[in-house]
């Protein structure tokens, strides 16, 4: 079965998500900041990352920069999860490389769906 990385320092967020991924039988790993959320990658290969935009340290564009930069980790599909909604930012996820754009607050059954759109297509 996948992994799923999920980045956000919102740990009600973290909860609500690992308890829904793990009902459908996903492994889950968590980052709480935008270094743990790379060294996490990194270390573990996750099959998908769902990141929030703005996180402590590194913030989720910084991250998603870094991953597709990264040679050895850029294959691995990004969902973008924020709570930023302007049109800039998500142009500007997009271009870096994110597989999709969630805007907070955001309905669990969606992002379900589109994660398990892109991860049927890997």
């Amino acid at each position: 079965m996948h992994t799923i990385l999920i980045c956000d320092d919102d740990t009600l967020i973290l909860e609500l998500m690992e308890f829904r991924l793990q009902a459908k039988g996903y492994t889950v790993i968590k980052a709480e900041d935008g270094e743990q959320a790379l060294k996490q990658t990194a270390e573990a290969r996750p099959s998908l990352v769902v990141l929030d935009a703005m996180m402590p340290k590194l913030d989720g564009f910084q991250v998603l920069s870094r991953l597709k930069a990264n040679e050895d980790l850029r294959h691995i599909p990004v969902i973008m999860l924020t709570a930023r909604k302007g049109e800039q930012e998500i142009v500007s996820a997009l271009e870096r490389g994110a597989e999709d754009y969630l805007v907070k607050p955001f309905i669990p059954d969606e992002l379900m769906t589109r994660l398990s759109k892109i991860l049927s297509k890997k």
